[in-house]
């Protein structure tokens, strides 16, 4: 069924490339949780050292219940993909996220950017968060993401170290050119198998000549939801399942307001109080899963 799947992914013809979203038989995308709280991102990095994180109020459970909550209204299954810092001080709540049917995979240990490591570094990050979130749950963890998608052409050394580990698939790569911390533009826009590796890229358009993505984050808060939509109707057409993320902190409007170079305050701070709504209403028109049941895996 995975060879199928791959098959008529690359060759852009699934069975159900022209149905519109919301309507029965519609193409299943693949729903995302990057599970991290307010201060482990990168965005940040440079006022809050990881080294303090203990230092400030984690706020991650109440986010991620909310965004339960609306799993849970819509009948959706999805995967979570566990900074192993967080499984180490909340690790009922992956029990938590697990009993509700979810998947739980790994998104390393420290939230530290391949681009800022070493291949021995990130072996023993890979090796300590797996060890950690191993103890929160009974699944098998068979997926990994990289933290702020660092998975670029200077370090696709990290495939062969993820695949050491026995995970089945990654969804690291960023197929866009623009953003200053990740990307890689001319690769693959459809999931892709890699050897024994599979790839599940994040989700970009085709509009013209251009990619734009579509994949949720800040991009889910920035672009009007009409265009969001559009966009993501415009992978469907190509019967590209989206592979969308959405990060706990940004349900979160209350959350500390710490003061970065502007450019990085208002990717992490623009339209927070839109998220929540937002999102229902993304449930609504398009029907998800976890990224484990859309491979068959």
């Amino acid at each position: 069924m995975l060879q199928q799947f791959l098959k008529a992914s690359m060759q852009g013809k699934g069975k159900s490339g022209g149905c519109e979203a919301g309507k029965p038989g519609a193409i299943i995308n693949a729903m995302t949780i990057d599970l991290e709280d307010w201060f482990c991102v990168h965005n940040l990095s440079q006022l809050i050292r990881k080294e303090e994180w203990d230092r400030y109020e984690m706020r991650v459970v109440g986010s991620t219940r909310q965004i339960l909550a609306l799993l849970k209204k819509h009948e959706v299954n999805a995967t979570f993909f566990v900074l192993g810092w967080i499984a180490e001080r909340v690790p009922g709540l992956i029990r938590e996220i697990e009993s509700d049917g979810h998947e739980i995979a790994t998104h390393g240990y420290s939230h530290a950017l391949l681009t800022e490591m070493t291949p021995e570094q990130f072996e023993k990050d890979l090796d300590k968060a797996l060890k950690v979130t191993r103890l929160c749950t009974e699944q098998r963890i068979i997926g990994f993401r990289a933290p702020s998608f660092s998975i670029t052409k200077e370090t696709m050394w990290a495939f062969e170290i993820i695949k050491e580990f026995g995970l089945l698939y990654d969804s690291s790569i960023f197929p866009v050119r623009f953003h200053p911390n990740y990307g890689i533009p001319d690769a693959p826009l459809h999931i892709h198998s890699m050897g024994s590796l599979i790839e599940v890229p994040l989700s970009s358009a085709r509009v013209g000549h251009m990619r734009i993505p579509c994949s949720g984050g800040g991009y889910f808060r920035f672009f009007p939801y009409p265009f969001t939509k559009y966009l993501m109707q415009q992978c469907i057409r190509e019967s590209r399942p989206v592979i969308f993320y959405i990060h706990p902190w940004e349900f979160d409007t209350e959350q500390p307001r710490m003061r970065p170079p502007l450019l990085k305050r208002f990717r992490h701070y623009y339209n927070l109080d839109k998220t929540w709504e937002r999102f229902d209403r993304l449930l609504s028109d398009f029907r998800f899963t976890s990224i484990r049941k859309l491979l068959s895996l």
